[in-house]
C-alpha cells in the first residue's frame, strides 16, 4: 500500500486509466471479432460497413496511446486482406 499522499493520487489515477485503456481495447477487438465473423460467414458487406467501425476504434485506441501506430495499421492491413479474398 502506498505511503504518501502523492503515492495513494498515482494509485488513484493508474486504476482510472487502466480502465479507461480497457474499455479502448475492449471496443476495438469486439469490432475486429465481428468483422472477422461477418468475414466467415461470407457477408462482405456487413463486414465492409463493421470494418469502418473497427478502424475508427483502432484509430481511437491510438490516439489515447493505448496501442501503437503500426500495430493498429497492421491489424486494419490484416483485416482488410481477409475483405478482399
Amino acid at each position: 500500500m502506498p505511503n504518501t499522499k502523492s503515492a495513494k493520487k498515482y494509485m488513484r489515477k493508474t486504476a482510472t486509466n487502466t480502465s479507461r485503456n480497457n474499455t479502448s481495447k475492449r471496443a476495438f477487438r469486439n469490432a475486429i471479432k465481428k468483422v472477422l465473423q461477418l468475414v466467415k460467414e461470407d457477408k462482405i458487406d456487413a463486414a465492409k460497413k463493421e470494418f469502418i467501425v473497427a478502424q475508427k476504434a483502432l484509430d481511437k485506441a491510438v490516439k489515447r496511446g493505448v496501442i501503437k501506430k503500426n500495430t493498429a495499421a497492421r491489424s486494419k492491413s490484416r483485416i482488410a486482406k481477409r475483405l478482399k479474398k
